[in-house]
């Protein structure tokens, strides 16, 4: 399985990948998940979204245990964030097959469409429509740096937008959805252990920042008389990583569209994107409040005007207690010796915590020894890998198996 995906959406220049949604390699990345659903003889749907089901009993007979994750990625992103979850679901079906065990509730695999939001710059789009974080209307509103719309992406790949929102029925089917997860840092290559399981996810949001001066020639327009959006974008660049620093948080701004990005032209209009993420919704607070405040107060001296608007928020995510600590009652001591697994936080945002808000969920992770992750250089080792799965086959067993 694991070879099938290596070749789908990779940029032969920098080695990354770049599935994005309702793409040829999108549909290249669907059509696997359908063909290892059929292989196994499960019952394979999409629901009004767009995510995909590949189902082993009754879809309608409630409290089921769903495993998944996704398939798109970021920007030329790693090979494990989002297909590490889809495979081991499979090869953890596989594993409970071989053990001969009985199911006494029905069982899902899953695909969430548009998990990373690289093409239309929101996050976790199918589980949010799904959970109805998502409006419909806000959802027809998005747009790709082409101009094209989610409706027409969609229709485009074969998919009916307009039904596309709110999803209450099938997910009050969902009794447990456990999401495996390369782990993007290295709290487990620091412990030892191969395998941990998710305590919360941090609040964590984007802003848009629109700085608009005024364009002109680079060559014969004065330094004093200059109108430079980009020199105060940099400013707040700057305030973002003292303002992290601070408040133990993080603070990144990753994606930049400049206008008219003329080599020999100072820009009329610099717009930079804010991903911020801490521990706390106060540490957050405290972060965007004091970036946007220096923003503001560069932007004066300059005579530069600014827009701030939030395009996605997600507060803190914690976890269903009553699922994490059975999630540690299955895994403790599986290498023998009685340790528990660890729990750790994370600072990157997922589909289990979309849905955390509708169905319990639950996260495992798996070792990533250098925690580079959003890059071609993320890794996890092949042994890790399988640890992950039969991790993974043991929580499936205590959920769903007599």
């Amino acid at each position: 399985m694991w070879r099938e995906l290596l070749p789908v959406g990779r940029d032969r220049d920098s080695g990354g990948y770049r599935r994005y949604a309702w793409t040829g390699a999108d549909a290249d990345c669907r059509a696997w998940f359908r063909a290892q659903a059929e292989a196994r003889g499960l019952a394979y749907e999409v629901d009004r979204n767009g995510n995909q089901w590949a189902w082993l009993g009754d879809p309608l007979a409630g409290d089921a245990v769903v495993a998944g994750s996704h398939l798109d990625s970021v920007p030329d992103g790693g090979a494990f964030d989002g297909p590490l979850g889809v495979v081991s679901s499979f090869a953890a079906l596989d594993e409970l097959r071989n053990r001969g065990v009985e199911f006494v509730r029905p069982l899902a695999i899953s695909n969430f469409g548009d998990e990373e939001g690289a093409r239309f710059g929101l996050a976790c789009v199918g589980s949010r429509l799904a959970a109805g974080q998502l409006t419909t209307e806000a959802a027809h509103r998005l747009r790709d740096g082409d101009g094209v719309t989610l409706p027409q992406a969609m229709e485009a790949a074969g998919y009916d937008p307009d039904t596309i929102g709110p999803d209450p029925e099938r997910l009050a089917r969902i009794g447990a959805f456990v999401e495996l997860h390369v782990e993007q840092g290295r709290a487990l290559d620091l412990t030892g252990d191969p395998v941990g399981i998710a305590s919360a996810i941090w609040p964590h949001g984007r802003w848009r920042f629109d700085f608009r001066g005024e364009a002109n020639h680079a060559g014969t327009t004065r330094l004093a008389d200059r109108r430079d959006p980009m020199l105060t974008y940099a400013e707040t660049v700057l305030a973002a990583r003292r303002e992290a620093e601070l408040a133990g948080a993080v603070a990144t701004f990753g994606k930049i569209s400049v206008e008219p990005n003329g080599v020999n032209a100072i820009p009329s209009l610099v717009r930079g994107w804010l991903d911020s993420r801490a521990a706390d919704q106060a540490a957050l607070d405290t972060v965007v409040t004091g970036i946007e405040r220096a923003a503001r107060e560069h932007a004066e001296r300059a005579g530069i005007d600014l827009d701030v608007v939030r395009e996605s928020f997600t507060p803190v995510v914690e976890f269903e207690h009553a699922l994490r600590d059975e999630l540690g009652r299955i895994l403790k001591g599986r290498g023998g010796d009685g340790r528990p697994v660890p729990v750790l936080g994370t600072g990157a945002g997922h589909d289990a915590g979309i849905l955390s808000a509708s169905v319990p969920t639950a996260m495992l992770f798996v070792r990533n020894p250098t925690g580079v992750s959003h890059s071609p250089a993320e890794h996890a080792a092949e042994d890790d890998c399988a640890a992950g799965v039969v991790a993974l086959a043991d929580v499936l067993e205590g959920l769903a198996c007599s």
